[in-house]
């Protein structure tokens, strides 16, 4: 029957109804934190970026903040810049397309830290009570867009956890919603399977393009072979190379037919399975999938993983019942249970209704524990 969200003037909906402070460059991020420390109900986001950049990085900053400032899970935003910086508060709240939700400080033009922390106390509090007044409506799962993301990866990913996400993926496509999976560097060696499952040949020869691309830049940045991308943990958890790794990986986008290639951060056009171009970081994957509009995340871990996302709710999913017991206050989901019995139909449907409780408010591990992380996937040097 869908879910209740809380509708947003561009017609998407959140599931939940943040305020939130954000600083449009590296500059603010003392600012904004201190806005934080007096109003612990707003979530705040900081970062590296904002100058110093090349135009390219620049770019995808801008795109990047933009789409957290105006994402469907945040009522109301409040941007701090500086005053002298490339990537202006002024900017980003024009970028975001002057949304009325959006309001925007600058440091050198109120006078200041300490008055700008005063001013920004101020607004954020009367934000906080503009939120408070939204009520949920019931909409279908066609508005909701889900990030699949796996990080520590383990021998187990691929048998247990991801497959459980993919049959999640496969149910959510079905009823007309959206998944977004990424990190290209574990699509490696796994071109054939990939390449059959694309909608398009558009869409067959840019993610083609794209993976292909990817090997290339891994083998130029690391001087060796695709295997590079290989983190000492994936080792230690009995993955023995990254088409093992990527084998596993690409199971959490479910059967469907891919319907797009994204640029980092880009918003999908096409419902169904899309693909972002990000790398294989964890933390740098999610923002991209977030500033497109993911209102929720669902994250496999099997060394044990607790990041999360200031904006999003992310879900974790252990690939391991020794884990999960091990990690309990980390972990929202043991998918281990695959090996002891259960049939990846019915893990599937059991994290299908936990993704409905989690939508309807239920506060998963790392919204409880605080871990939100945030940084933006830039490709050039700084200057």
């Amino acid at each position: 029957m869908g879910f209740q969200g809380y509708r947003r003037p561009d017609g998407r909906y959140g599931i939940r109804n943040h305020v939130l402070v954000m600083s449009s460059v590296s500059c603010a991020n003392g600012v904004v934190a201190a806005i934080g420390r007096e109003l612990p109900e707003v979530q705040t986001i900081t970062h590296t970026e904002g100058c110093g950049r090349g135009p390219e990085d620049v770019v995808r900053t801008i795109n990047t903040l933009a789409g957290v400032a105006t994402h469907p899970n945040v009522a109301r935003v409040l941007i701090v810049g500086l005053g002298c910086e490339v990537i202006k508060a002024q900017l980003l709240h024009k970028r975001a397309g002057g949304d009325e939700r959006i309001e925007y400080i600058g440091i050198q033009e109120t006078g200041g830290t300490p008055k700008t922390v005063a001013r920004g106390v101020e607004i954020a509090r009367r934000m906080l009570g503009e939120a408070g007044s939204i009520e949920r409506e019931q909409v279908g799962w066609e508005h909701l867009t889900v990030a699949m993301e796996c990080g520590g990866s383990d021998a187990m990913s691929g048998l247990t956890a991801n497959p459980t996400l993919g049959k999640v993926a496969d149910w959510l496509v079905g009823q007309g919603g959206s998944v977004i999976l990424s990190e290209i560097t574990e699509f490696i060696g796994t071109e054939t399977i990939v390449s059959a499952r694309c909608a398009s040949e558009e869409v067959r020869d840019k993610m083609m393009k794209l993976v292909s691309f990817t090997r290339d830049d891994v083998k130029r940045r690391l001087g060796g072979g695709a295997d590079m991308v290989i983190a000492p943990g994936n080792q230690d958890g009995g993955l023995s190379s990254i088409q093992e790794k990527s084998l596993g990986c690409i199971r959490k986008g479910g059967t469907t037919a891919i319907q797009g290639v994204l640029d980092y951060a880009e918003a999908p056009t096409a419902r169904g399975l899309n693909i972002m171009d990000t790398p294989g970081s964890d933390i740098f994957s999610i923002t991209g999938k977030t500033a497109a509009g993911a209102q929720l995340v669902i994250f496999t871990t099997g060394r044990g993983s607790p990041a999360g996302s200031p904006i999003v709710p992310v879900i974790k999913v252990a690939t391991t019942t020794k884990l999960f017991e091990w990690m309990p206050d980390d972990m929202d989901f043991d998918a281990g249970r695959v090996m002891a019995g259960m049939s990846l139909d019915a893990a599937g449907e059991e994290l299908a209704g936990l993704v409905g409780e989690v939508v309807a408010g239920k506060r998963t591990c790392p919204e409880r524990n605080q871990t939100e992380l945030f940084a933006i996937h830039t490709t050039g040097g700084a200057f």
